[in-house]
C-alpha cells in the first residue's frame, strides 16, 4: 500500500479512518523563528509536519502602527487596540483599548480594508505546491477581540448586565468576522481555525449557561459557514475548557487544541474520545520547558492513552517556546514515533 501524504492522513485522523500514523504538527512561537531557528530546523528536518499554516492573505490596516513582538514597542493592530510585549518574540498584551465608554461603540469602524485588499491568489498558490494539510488561521475571535476592543474588566462587566450596546459590538465584530471567513471558504485551504481562550487554570472564565446564550451562536455559524465548503473546522481555546467540549462537537468543531494538562485528561477520554480529534497538546507550562525527557515521554504516552483510536482521533501536538530544551521537543515526537 503506498504512504498516504501528509493532507491524506490529517484527514483520515479527523474522520476516524485509520490514518497510517498519528499526524505531526508543531506550533512555533515568534521568538523561536527570531531566535532559535537552528534548533527550528533541525526538529523540522527530523520530524516533518503534516499539517502548514498557509500564508496570510490579508491587506494592511489602516490604524497598523509599530512592530508586533518587540519588548517596550507599542504597536497599534487593525482594530486601533494597542499592545506591548513583555519580551522579544511574544505576543503580549492590549495594553490601550480603543473604546473608552459605551458611546465609543457606536463609533466603531470594523477594518474592512484589510479584506478588500487580501491576497487570495498568494493562499491558493501556497496550498497548491504542498501536500501537507493546510490551515487557515483567521483572526476570528470574538470573545478576545471584544476583550481587546473594551477591555477585559469593562466587558465582563457588560457581560453580566448586558446593554444593548453590548449586542452592537458582538454584531459589529461578527459580521466581520463572517466577511473575513466568506474569503477564507472561497480558498484551496482544507482546515479553517478560529479562536477565543475560555479557560483558567481551573475553571471557565464566564458560565457555560453565559457562553452557550452570548457566545455559541456565533460560533455556529463560523462552524455551518466553513462545513458548508467542504472544509475541516479547527478551535484553540486555552486553560480549562471541559464544561464546553459537548457543545463544541454538536456545534461541528472537528479538532480541538487545548491546555490538555489542566483537565483531567483520562475522564476527557472516557467522554469524548470518538467523536472530536485532539489536536495536542503537551503540558507548555511545566513539562516541556522544566520536565526530564522521561516525563515528557510520559506525558505522550499518558494522551496517547486516553485519547488515541487506531482509528485516528489525535493529532501529536506541542508548542515550542522560548525556553523548552530542544531534546523535550525532540522527545514529544520520538515518543510518539515509537508508539503509534
Amino acid at each position: 500500500m503506498p504512504q498516504m501524504t501528509s493532507r491524506e492522513r490529517v484527514i483520515k485522523a479527523l474522520e476516524f479512518k485509520h490514518p497510517d500514523r498519528v499526524p505531526r504538527n508543531l506550533w512555533k512561537l515568534p521568538g523561536i523563528t527570531m531566535f532559535r531557528k537552528k534548533d527550528l530546523d533541525e526538529i523540522l528536518e527530523l520530524f516533518p509536519e503534516d499539517i502548514v499554516k498557509v500564508d496570510s492573505f490579508y491587506g494592511k490596516g489602516n490604524r497598523v502602527r509599530g512592530e508586533r513582538y518587540r519588548r517596550g514597542q507599542p504597536a497599534t493592530d487593525e482594530w486601533g487596540c494597542v499592545w506591548q510585549a513583555a519580551e522579544d518574540g511574544v505576543a503580549g498584551e492590549v495594553k490601550e483599548a480603543p473604546i473608552k465608554d459605551l458611546s465609543g461603540i457606536r463609533k466603531l469602524i470594523a477594518p474592512y480594508e484589510v479584506l478588500r485588499n487580501a491576497d487570495i491568489l498568494r493562499v491558493n498558490e501556497s496550498c497548491a505546491n504542498t501536500d501537507k494539510f493546510a490551515v487557515a488561521w483567521t483572526s476570528i475571535r470574538p470573545f478576545e477581540r471584544m476583550q481587546f476592543l473594551l477591555g477585559p474588566e469593562r466587558l465582563y462587566m457588560e457581560l453580566f448586565y448586558q446593554p444593548e450596546e453590548l449586542f452592537l459590538l458582538r454584531k459589529i465584530v461578527h459580521d466581520f468576522f463572517m466577511e473575513e471567513l466568506e474569503l477564507w471558504i472561497n480558498t484551496k485551504v482544507n482546515g479553517i481555525l478560529f479562536m477565543d481562550d475560555w479557560g483558567s487554570q481551573r475553571s471557565l472564565l464566564v458560565s457555560p449557561n453565559l457562553w452557550r446564550d452570548f457566545f455559541k451562536p456565533l460560533y455556529k455559524e463560523y462552524c455551518d459557514l466553513i462545513h458548508s465548503a467542504k472544509k475541516f473546522v479547527f478551535f484553540h481555546s486555552d486553560g480549562y475548557i471541559e464544561p464546553l467540549c459537548p457543545d463544541l462537537i454538536e456545534i461541528g468543531v472537528d479538532a480541538v487544541n487545548s491546555q490538555l494538562f489542566c483537565m483531567d485528561i483520562e475522564e476527557l477520554g472516557r467522554k469524548y474520545r470518538g467523536q472530536i480529534t485532539f489536536w495536542g497538546e503537551i503540558d507548555r507550562q511545566q513539562i516541556l520547558p522544566f520536565g526530564t525527557k522521561g516525563e515528557v515521554a510520559a506525558a505522550v504516552k499518558r494522551v496517547k492513552e486516553a485519547l488515541w483510536l487506531p482509528d485516528g482521533g489525535v493529532i501529536a501536538h506541542c508548542e515550542f517556546g522560548l525556553r523548552d530544551p530542544i531534546e523535550n521537543i525532540r522527545t514529544v515526537f520520538e515518543t510518539w514515533e515509537a508508539i503509534t
